[in-house]
């Protein structure tokens, strides 16, 4: 068993090199693929927490007028 794996290293520790082209169009598929990945899990927690953070913002307006926050009008933007 020894024997197997003294070679098994030296096998290893004597590779040549691949001979392998790899193009501009892996590198940049690839810094896509993980820009993609890094984004999807950044906006999936900002969707997860974004509720409850937008809760928290509205309660206080409701108290201050006297009504919860799931009876609020909501508000009219632009009309005076």
């Amino acid at each position: 068993m020894r024997l197997i794996l003294i070679c098994f290293y030296l096998l290893l520790a004597t590779t040549g090199p691949a001979q392998a082209y790899i193009g501009p169009g892996l590198g940049a598929g690839t810094v896509a693929t993980i820009l993609g990945v890094v984004a999807s899990v950044f906006l999936a927690l900002f969707a997860i927490l974004w509720y409850p953070i937008k809760r928290l913002i509205k309660k206080p307006k409701a108290k201050k007028k006297g009504l919860p926050a799931d009876q609020q009008a909501p508000e009219s933007e632009g009309q005076d």
